[in-house]
C-alpha cells in the first residue's frame, strides 16, 4: 500500500514542538521566500512585513551587501572555536566600545554569546560578581527572555508559572505607560508621579528595599527597555529615564538597558538609551545586530564591572559565541551605519508613518492610541470607545493580514503584523528602516481593508 505524502503542515504537526511561538496562528503560516520589506508564500504573493522577525531584519530582507559579507566570511573563516581570537570579534568589540567612549566618555568592554536570553544571563552575572546581590527590579509589562535567569526577570507569569519557585524572581515596578496610567493619573499634571513612588521605597527600612545605616539596597540592578518592546512599544513621557537613572545612581543600583528590540537605529539612534539623556551601566544587544543573519548576541559593561580582574576567563561560555559568520555581518552593518548620518533618514521615514498613523486614527473609533520614536511604532485596539482593551480585535487583525488575498489595485497582498501589549490589544510595528514611503502608504492601505474586513467602526 502506498504511504501518504504528508503536507508540510501535516509533518509539523507530528514531528514539531509547539513549544514554540509557531502555533500563534492557526493554522501556521508558511512562507517561501523574501526580499526587501516583503515575504512570499508558495504562491509567490507578496506579503509586506510590517515587524520585521521582532525588529531582527532591519535593514531588510536578503539585504545584499550584508548577504555578500556572509559568502566572504564563509570562503575565508566559516567556523572557529570561541576558544581563539579572530579579527571579525575584536573589531565588532572595538567599534562598539569606541562609539561609547568617544560619544560618552565611558570606558568599557564587550562580550558575546548567540541569542538574547542567553545574553541577558550572563549580564546577571555580571551584575551579582560585582554587587553580590542576587535580586533585581524590573519593570511590569518588561521581557528580556525565557531561559531561566531571564524569565526572573520578566514580568509575565506565564513564562514561570509551570517552572518551579524562582527565589530571584524581580520586584516589578509599574511602567510609566501614559495611556493607561497605573496610577489613574494625567501626564499633563503628574509630574512623573510613578518615578516619586518608586523613590518612596528607599524612604525607610521598614519598605524592605534599603538599609540606610549602611546605605545598601537589597537590589543589585535594575532591569529596563527604554521602549517596552513585547509589552506593546510603550514610550515613557520626557524626563523620566532621567530621573530614574539618577536614583539609581544615589542608591548604588546598576542600570540595565535590553536593547535587543530596540537596539542598531530601531528608534533613530544606535542605541534607544542615547534619546532618553542615560548612559547605562551595562547594555544588551542582539537581534538586528547581524540583520538576522548568523546570529549574535552580546553586552557591553562599564570597565569596572568587566575588566578581566573582576570577570576572569571562564566566567562564562558558549559554543557558537562571536562565531566569525556573526560577527563578520555585525560588524558590516555597523560600517552600513556609520558611512553616513544614518539618524536623520530614520527620522524622516518615522515621522512620515506616525503621521500616516494619526491619520488613521482619525478614521476608526477603535483605534485609541498611535505613537512612535523614530520606526518604533504603535496602534492600541480598543472597542469602540477608544480606550477598553480589545484583544479580540487584534487577534483577527493578525489572523486576517496573513490569509494573503488583501486587494490593492490589480494585485493580492498579505499583511505581517505583531500583536504585544500589556492586554494583547497592541500592533506593534517595527518595519524595514529602508522601506519606502510607498510601502508606507501600502501598508496603511492595508491596515483600513483589514479593520473593514473585522468590522471595526
Amino acid at each position: 500500500m502506498d504511504k501518504k505524502e504528508l503536507t508540510l503542515l501535516e509533518k509539523d504537526a507530528r514531528y514539531c514542538s509547539y513549544g514554540d511561538t509557531v502555533h500563534y496562528a492557526d493554522p501556521p503560516k508558511v512562507f517561501a521566500s523574501c526580499e526587501g520589506s516583503y515575504l512570499y508564500d508558495e504562491d509567490n504573493t507578496p506579503y509586506l512585513d510590517l515587524q520585521m522577525w521582532y525588529s531582527a531584519v532591519n535593514f531588510g530582507y536578503k539585504n545584499q551587501r550584508l548577504n555578500n559579507e556572509l559568502k566572504r566570511q564563509i570562503d575565508i573563516l566559516p567556523q572557529l572555536a570561541c576558544q581563539y581570537l579572530h579579527k571579525e570579534k575584536v573589531e565588532l568589540a572595538e567599534t562598539i566600545c569606541a562609539y561609547v567612549e568617544e560619544k560618552y566618555g565611558v570606558k568599557g568592554r564587550v562580550h558575546f554569546n548567540v541569542g538574547g536570553s542567553q545574553a541577558v544571563d550572563d549580564s546577571l552575572k555580571i551584575v551579582r560578581n560585582h554587587t553580590g546581590r542576587t535580586m533585581q527590579f524590573a519593570f511590569m509589562g518588561g521581557y528580556h527572555g525565557r531561559s531561566l535567569g531571564a524569565s526572573a526577570i520578566t514580568s509575565s507569569y506565564r513564562y514561570r508559572r509551570r517552572y518551579g519557585h524562582f527565589s530571584d524572581r524581580a520586584h516589578f515596578v509599574p511602567f510609566p505607560y501614559c495611556f493607561r496610567c497605573p496610577y489613574g493619573m494625567q501626564v499633563e499634571s503628574c509630574n512623573t508621579y510613578c518615578h516619586h513612588e518608586f523613590e518612596r521605597l528607599f524612604e525607610t527600612e521598614y519598605n524592605s528595599f534599603w538599609d540606610d545605616k549602611v546605605g545598601e539596597c537589597e537590589f543589585g540592578a535594575f532591569y529596563i527597555e527604554t521602549i517596552q518592546g513585547t509589552g506593546g512599544y510603550v514610550i515613557p513621557p520626557a524626563g523620566y529615564m532621567e530621573k530614574l537613572a539618577r536614583t539609581l545612581k544615589e542608591r548604588n543600583i546598576l542600570l540595565v538597558v535590553d536593547e535587543i528590540q530596540m537596539g542598531v537605529y530601531r528608534t533613530g539612534k544606535l542605541w534607544s538609551w542615547e534619546n532618553f539623556g542615560i548612559v547605562p551601566d551595562v547594555f544588551i544587544f542582539g537581534k538586528a545586530i547581524t540583520n538576522g543573519l548568523n546570529p549574535i548576541s552580546g553586552i557591553w559593561a562599564r570597565e569596572e564591572l568587566i575588566s578581566p580582574e573582576k570577570f576572569p576567563p571562564g566566567s562564562t561560555h558558549s559554543t557558537f559565541s562571536s562565531n566569525p559568520l556573526g560577527t563578520a555581518c555585525a560588524l558590516e552593518v555597523l560600517r552600513m551605519t556609520q558611512e553616513k548620518d544614518f539618524e536623520p533618514e530614520i527620522r524622516t521615514r518615522g515621522a512620515y508613518f506616525l503621521k500616516k498613523l494619526e491619520e488613521l486614527k482619525s478614521r476608526w473609533k477603535v483605534i485609541g492610541d498611535v505613537s512612535g520614536i523614530g520606526m518604533a511604532l504603535r496602534i492600541e485596539l480598543c472597542e469602540s470607545d477608544g480606550f477598553t482593551p480589545s484583544r479580540k480585535l487584534a487577534d483577527r487583525v493578525f489572523n486576517e493580514g496573513l490569509k494573503g488575498d488583501l486587494p490593492v489595485g490589480d494585485r493580492k497582498y498579505g499583511l505581517v503584523l505583531d500583536i504585544g501589549g500589556y492586554y494583547k490589544n497592541v500592533i506593534t510595528l517595527a518595519p524595514s528602516l529602508l522601506i519606502t514611503e510607498e510601502e508606507i502608504d501600502l501598508g496603511i492601505t492595508l491596515l483600513e481593508i483589514v479593520l473593514r474586513r473585522c468590522g471595526a467602526v
